[in-house]
């Protein structure tokens, strides 16, 4: 007699299988692209206060789409950057193929599982905010469930948490979180050493490196790809005109002609 209950067992560990693959890589989308550009949803910022307030998150992520993103940074904090959680499931439907990183203060488990529900491809992990235990911790699980990860670091000092996992993407925040200062120089003058970090990696292995915040023309993505980034999260630069989809099409218009 057939045992219905291994059969069961048996459909439901191959539908698994294909469940788990079928993920937007952010990291793939940003090795592949000519672009690199990271476009974020952003409407408040703690220095600059409400950037677009009455700005609809689905209005927004479509024209980063059709404007030719390679992907999409959505903020859910709520108290300080004006963010919702439900800004993720509100486009995940409409832009299906562009991979969603989900830029939140993460210190917890729950908030990883939460990113994957709401429909996340990746999550960002901000060394500053969290221990190297707790880094290698919130990245294995991460991984556990089908989420990239993008560790932000903002100094050499934080390159020692490589050695407690490698990232799908290393972020430098040219934005002190402390002062709020921004200085894109900061990841020139930072690229030498991350190349040194991660030397005895495979091509495989390596972090693809992104350079977060201040970046405000094609010339300065340019000059960053030569020294190694491959990704470029731009976000007040966008999301102060009335058009941020509008922009984001014009900026990558006139990157391609520097190439």
């Amino acid at each position: 007699m057939k045992d219905i209950l291994q059969e069961i067992i048996a459909s439901k560990r191959v539908e698994l299988v294909t469940v788990k693959k079928k993920r937007n890589s952010m990291k793939q989308a940003l090795a592949e692209s000519d672009s690199g550009i990271i476009a974020e949803f952003k409407m408040k910022s703690p220095s600059k206060g409400w950037i677009h307030p009455d700005i609809r998150v689905e209005d927004v992520v479509q024209q980063y789409a059709n404007g030719g993103a390679s992907a999409t940074s959505i903020l859910t904090n709520t108290e300080y950057f004006g963010g919702e959680d439900v800004f993720i499931p509100r486009v995940r439907g409409l832009v299906p193929l562009l991979p969603i990183l989900r830029k939140e203060f993460i210190i917890d488990r729950y908030q990883v599982y939460e990113a994957k529900v709401l429909g996340a491809d990746a999550i960002l992990l901000i060394a500053a905010a969290i221990t190297p235990e707790e880094y290698a911790d919130l990245l294995q699980t991460a991984h556990c469930i089908g989420l990239e990860v993008l560790l932000e670091i903002h100094d050499e000092k934080e390159l020692t948490y490589l050695s407690a996992g490698i990232p799908d993407m290393l972020g430098v925040n040219n934005r002190s979180l402390g002062t709020f200062h921004t200085d894109v120089q900061h990841s020139f003058d930072i690229a030498e050493k991350i190349q040194e970090a991660v030397k005895d990696l495979s091509e495989e292995e390596k972090p693809l490196l992104v350079s977060e915040s201040g970046i405000s023309s094609p010339e300065i993505v340019k000059k960053l790809r030569d020294v190694g980034f491959r990704g470029f999260l731009i976000g007040e630069y966008f999301m102060q005109d009335a058009e941020p989809g509008k922009v984001l099409a014009e900026f990558i218009t006139q990157l391609k002609s520097l190439n």
